[in-house]
C-alpha cells in the first residue's frame, strides 16, 4: 500500500510568498513480498521436475547351471557393427569367419552408420524369403564394442537401432576374429591393441640377418 506523507514543508516565506508542501510518497512493499512468497510457494509444490529418461534394455537371464545356448542366425541378414576407438564405427554384413567379407569404415554421422543401417535394412528386407523367415523376415545387427570406445558411442548406436527401425539387435563381445579381421583391413584400428586369446602378437616389418 502507497501512501504520501503530506507533513510539513509549505507555509509562508520572510517575504510573504506561499511555498508549496513537499510530500514524500512511501510504498508498502509487504503485500508484494508475501504475493512473491505464496506464488514461488505454489510453483515449487505444483512444478513437476523433468524425469531422467532412461533406456530400457532387456538383458537375458544368465543361469549358470544351464548350459549357454547360441542362436545361430543366417549371414544373410545379419549385419555387425564394431565400435572402435576415436568415434570409429565398422561395419560389415555377413559372417565374420568368412575372410573376404569387407569391412567398412564410418562414423555417426547422419551419412553414416545410420545411412549404411538403412540402405542393408531394406536390402535384407527384399531378399526372398526362406519358409523359416517368413515369420520374422528384419535384419539382425550384432553390436560389438572394442575396449577403446566410449560408453556414449553405445548410447549412440543404440539410439540408430530405434531411427533406423532395427527390431532385432544384440550387443555381444568383441571376439579376437574380429581383432584379425580389423587387423587385415583397418590395421590402425587395433594397431595398439593384444591378441585377446592371449597368443603373441604377429610380428611385423622385416628381419635382416
Amino acid at each position: 500500500m502507497a501512501e504520501v506523507d503530506t507533513g510539513g514543508g509549505g507555509g509562508k516565506k520572510n517575504d510573504g510568498k506561499r511555498r508549496a508542501k513537499k510530500g514524500s510518497t512511501k510504498v508498502d512493499m509487504t503485500a508484494m513480498v508475501d504475493m512473491a512468497f505464496l506464488l514461488l510457494t505454489f510453483f515449487m509444490l505444483t512444478t513437476t521436475f523433468n524425469k531422467p529418461k532412461m533406456m530400457e534394455i532387456n538383458m537375458p537371464d544368465k543361469d549358470k547351471e544351464l548350459p549357454e545356448e547360441k542362436m545361430k542366425v543366417p549371414a544373410s541378414r545379419t549385419v555387425t557393427v564394431i565400435l572402435g576407438k576415436d568415434n570409429k564405427v565398422y561395419w560389415y554384413q555377413g559372417d565374420d569367419d568368412n575372410p573376404a567379407v569387407a569391412v567398412e569404415e564410418t562414423d555417426f554421422s547422419e551419412n553414416g552408420i545410420r545411412n549404411a543401417l538403412l540402405r542393408k535394412s531394406a536390402e535384407i528386407r527384399a531378399l526372398p524369403r526362406r519358409e523359416s523367415d517368413k515369420e520374422n523376415p528384419e535384419p539382425i545387427v550384432i553390436i560389438k564394442a572394442m575396449d577403446k570406445s566410449k560408453y556414449k558411442n553405445l548410447v549412440d548406436i543404440l539410439d540408430e537401432m530405434h531411427i533406423t527401425g532395427v527390431k532385432i539387435y544384440a550387443i555381444v563381445d568383441f571376439t579376437e576374429d574380429d581383432r584379425k579381421l580389423l587387423a587385415v583391413q583397418h590395421p590402425n584400428s587395433v594397431a595398439d591393441m593384444a591378441p585377446l586369446d592371449g597368443s603373441a602378437p604377429a610380428a611385423t616389418g622385416t628381419t635382416t640377418q
